[in-house]
């Protein structure tokens, strides 16, 4: 069958189109129909099912979102992002897809400007004023060489044509060409092609529609003219005019044996070629910088946390706590004391990758060198309180030991919460090493200090059996009787064996035994462990708000260790702070 007699029939006999997308529904035949239905033969849809999914299809083609990857992005994206772009299935995703995209390329990331985006439209500008020519100037060559790679460094402009001399790679001689435009680039980064590179731009149709061309023969007007623009060696009778269309290299050069120069090579030009049609390559790679530096310095092991609580609506204190093995550190000796430090440096930003926040601290630890040794048993922590607006953060903490020179890169997620009016809440739920109130001029100042209590939270939650478990957690929006103006309600302290789910420890506090008032109220207690056995457990606490007539749970995973396995930490000194 030609193409030309190729027909789409529906079973109604309407035809159904859309805007770019054609439907085909196969016409059954009639003796196979009669026959009855064959096992390895599908279903022919119907009429109606076809156009549904014809109008369906349609419509998911003609989103914006469509409109994006295959006009605005069409030239950068690359074959990875595209695929993956496809792929996604809703809205919401492919929004942080987009704006992940343009993050991606930012050559500012910490500023609002995003300069790659900027001058990306500016170049489709540019291009649909300079290169329209009966279609949008971003469809053409020029338009897709200039949005991708820039304005050229040269530009050799013949926009009539008309007389040429060739230079002698092309074959030397007088001709006259079609309008035609040589763009030079003194280097294209990340494109694999070097310095110098030459791209010809042809209008053959003289319509002011140029296109990429690898034949540089093609630009000439009397190609096709007998005994009219010879090249050199046509003149001296070295090689005919024929010639020109009996060689297999891909051009119409009329330089006869003479061996092409290596720019002018075969598979050269179509390596230029294919290259020039490749999306750029992404030059801020921060996500795969990250992993990088993950594999190479992971040799300074550490372990982090982050720890919420709401000050109002729009602001949550967020305690990042860093916790180092003493062993790990390497010490510097002077003067009979041994000392370690640690440049630790913090950058949290949006899901989005714009920064938040940033820290950096250099912190100290000393020991008497003759307890070294004792010390070593230890871990060292450092703990950072910083204000963040309620939503979700990723955070990268570098630690470089400045003595030994081994580094770190952690990196975790930071859901912050946000504080909602008249609805029970609560902070995080901190299973500290040490709790304790703090001197009245020491109150709000300071590493692990929350308000007047000092809670140091035990990261990996690991207790040993002779030691006292500290309870910290704040509530929020409680109920207040009308009469009274006291809270009402109360507070089970549950501890479950994990695996068999037992109660090991169950007892119920009345909530006006807290201190606080009905806006925020504090648990704060010291459980004595001595009566668990080692293992697996978790605490839970439920808060009832007889007021509001509200119940809240929050929970926390520890373990109990056989044997004295953890001595007792301690806190890395930041130098800044203790000279206060």
């Amino acid at each position: 069958m030609q193409w030309k007699e190729f027909c789409i029939i529906a079973a109604t006999g309407a035809l159904v189109l859309g805007t770019g997308v054609g439907l085909a529904v196969a016409q059954v035949d009639k003796k196979e129909k009669d026959s009855g239905p064959r096992d390895t033969v599908a279903k022919p849809m119907s009429a109606k099912e076809a156009k549904r999914k014809a109008d369906k299809l349609r419509k998911e083609l003609m989103t914006p979102y469509k409109k994006w990857m295959d006009e605005d992005v069409t030239y950068i994206i690359t074959d990875e992002e595209r695929k993956t772009f496809k792929n996604l299935s809703t809205d919401e995703e492919r929004e942080q897809f987009i704006e992940q995209f343009w993050l991606r390329r930012d050559p500012t990331p910490d500023t609002m400007e995003n300069e790659f985006k900027e001058e990306h439209y500016r170049r489709i500008a540019y291009a649909n004023e300079r290169f329209a020519s009966g279609i949008p100037g971003w469809r053409t060559d020029r338009g897709r060489i200039y949005i991708t790679f820039g304005p050229p460094d040269e530009i050799e402009s013949h926009p009539s044509g008309g007389s040429y001399s060739r230079p002698m790679e092309e074959g030397g001689g007088e001709t006259s060409t079609y309008p035609f435009e040589k763009w030079r680039y003194r280097y294209l980064e990340g494109s694999g092609l070097g310095t110098n590179v030459e791209i010809e731009f042809v209008d053959t149709t003289m319509s002011g529609e140029y296109h990429m061309s690898m034949d540089p023969s093609e630009k000439d007007a009397l190609l096709y003219v007998p005994n009219a623009g010879l090249t050199m060696m046509e003149q001296m009778g070295m090689s005919s005019k024929t010639d020109r269309f009996t060689r297999t290299d891909g051009t119409h050069l009329g330089t006869g044996t003479q061996p092409l120069t290596e720019s002018m090579g075969e598979f050269q030009r179509l390596e230029r070629y294919a290259a020039l049609q490749k999306a750029p390559p992404i030059k801020f790679k921060d996500l795969e910088a990250a992993i990088t530096s993950k594999i190479t310095y992971n040799v300074l092991p550490m372990l982090a946390r982050a720890d919420f609580f709401p000050a109002t609506s729009s602001s949550v204190m967020t305690n990042i706590t860093v916790q180092f093995t003493t062993k790990d550190l390497q010490f510097k000796q002077k003067d009979n004391v041994s000392t370690a430090a640690v440049n630790i440096f913090a950058r949290i930003t949006t899901m989005s990758r714009r920064v938040a926040n940033t820290f950096e601290d250099v912190v100290t630890m000393e020991v008497p060198t003759a307890l070294l040794q004792e010390a070593s048993t230890g871990v060292r922590m450092y703990q950072k309180s910083i204000p963040l607006a309620p939503g979700m953060y990723r955070i990268n903490i570098v630690a470089k030991d400045i003595t030994g020179g081994n580094m770190n890169n952690y990196e975790m997620a930071l859901n912050v919460p946000r504080l909602e009016d008249d609805k029970l809440m609560t902070s995080s739920l901190v299973l500290a090493d040490q709790l304790e109130k703090v001197p009245t001029r020491q109150i709000g100042m300071g590493q692990f200090v929350i308000g007047s209590s000092k809670v140091r939270p035990r990261v990996g939650e690991a207790f040993r059996s002779d030691e006292k478990m500290g309870i910290y957690m704040k509530l929020y929006n409680l109920g207040a009787d009308e009469a009274t103006h006291k809270v009402s309600g109360d507070v089970t302290y549950e501890i479950i064996k994990a695996g068999d789910n037992s109660k090991v420890i169950d007892f119920t506090e009345d909530l006006v035994n807290l201190e606080g008032s009905a806006s925020q109220m504090t648990i704060e207690k010291l459980l004595p462990l001595q009566s668990l056995q080692p293992g697996r457990y978790v605490l839970r606490l439920k808060i009832n708000d007889k007021v509001k007539n509200q119940t809240l749970t929050q929970s926390a995973e520890f373990s109990i260790l056989g044997s004295p396995a953890i001595a007792a930490a301690g806190e890395i000194r930041n130098p800044a702070v203790s000279q206060r």
